[in-house]
């Protein structure tokens, strides 16, 4: 052990200095304490907000915290607090100041973050000097957001209306084709009636003139009596679709859902004065050694 730490030699030397050692360590202390106070460092406050997506529409591979991040996260979103709230003069930014845009940047990052949670859920954490500024961007951020993905989600409900609509339209018009024809084929085999029984049972009743000649003309009326039935079913499932889509569509909803609301704190939550100390005590305690060690020409790693 004596070949990379002299104790006995080091031990003779703290202990010879000791008075200094501490000196330096309780001043070193008393500095960080007055220099981590609200005269030289301003404290800030924290507020917190738990939240998970609702409501949301797959338009990707993303899921459904992913696409709340990537909406929180954006320029638009950023900018819109930026306005709201006048950063720029509430961080004490100058506007002329050459790199004021990305200083402010800087600012909006350090202090307010996005983070996805173990539990797939989104946290919003702002730090600032105004705990009710605090607490107030972080309840933006949610309404924003709930904002642009409501624009979002019914544009996709209005595109998707919209396409059923065409749907729904080339199928009446596909459904009044085949009957047209149905009714140009009765007349013309002068088939007075007839009832189709099911989509699964092929047999269809026909009265009027059932002769060989007509055979033809019954086979086709058949044909189509199936087509319209299929073709109607069809219409009906594009119905549902068209319809749930209309519904979400001019409907009003949220497309978050807070588990934990941002509350205005009491307390600061930077700095942590008691680390700053104990940092500052420890730091001196190890360079003072340095310093005595060199004084005293110890080799430490002798």
């Amino acid at each position: 052990m004596d070949k990379y730490f002299n104790n006995e030699s080091l031990l003779k030397v703290i202990f010879k200095w000791k008075w200094h050692i501490v000196v330096v360590t309780i001043l070193a202390a008393i500095a960080g304490a007055i220099f981590s106070g609200p005269s030289f460092i301003t404290p800030k406050y924290k507020s917190e907000a738990i939240v998970y997506p609702n409501g949301l529409s797959e338009f990707s591979d993303e899921t459904y915290t992913e696409q709340m991040l990537q909406v929180m996260e954006s320029q638009e979103i950023v900018d819109s607090v930026i306005k709201i709230f006048d950063l720029m003069k509430h961080y004490g930014i100058d506007p002329n100041y050459k790199y004021a845009k990305t200083a402010l940047m800087g600012e909006y990052h350090d202090r307010i973050s996005i983070s996805k949670t173990p539990y797939d859920a989104v946290k919003i954490k702002v730090l600032d000097k105004d705990p009710q500024m605090a607490c107030n961007i972080a309840n933006e951020i949610i309404r924003l957001y709930d904002v642009k993905f409501e624009i979002i989600h019914k544009t996709k409900k209005w595109e998707n209306v919209r396409s059923f609509e065409r749907q729904l339209k080339q199928k009446t018009d596909f459904i009044d084709s085949l009957s047209n024809e149905l009714a140009k084929v009765t007349d013309e085999g002068n088939i007075l009636n007839y009832q189709y029984l099911s989509k699964g049972n092929s047999t269809a009743f026909f009265s009027g003139n059932t002769d060989n000649d007509n055979s033809g003309n019954i086979s086709k009326a058949i044909a189509l009596v199936e087509m319209i039935a299929t073709e109607t079913a069809i219409y009906s499932d594009v119905r549902q679709f068209y319809e749930e889509e209309l519904r979400q569509a001019q409907g009003e909803m949220t497309y978050s859902n807070i588990v934990s609301y941002p509350s205005v704190a009491d307390k600061k939550a930077t700095p942590v004065r008691w680390i700053i100390v104990a940092l500052c005590g420890i730091g001196a305690f190890l360079l003072s050694i340095l310093v005595i060690a060199a004084i005293e020409k110890i080799d430490i790693k002798d």
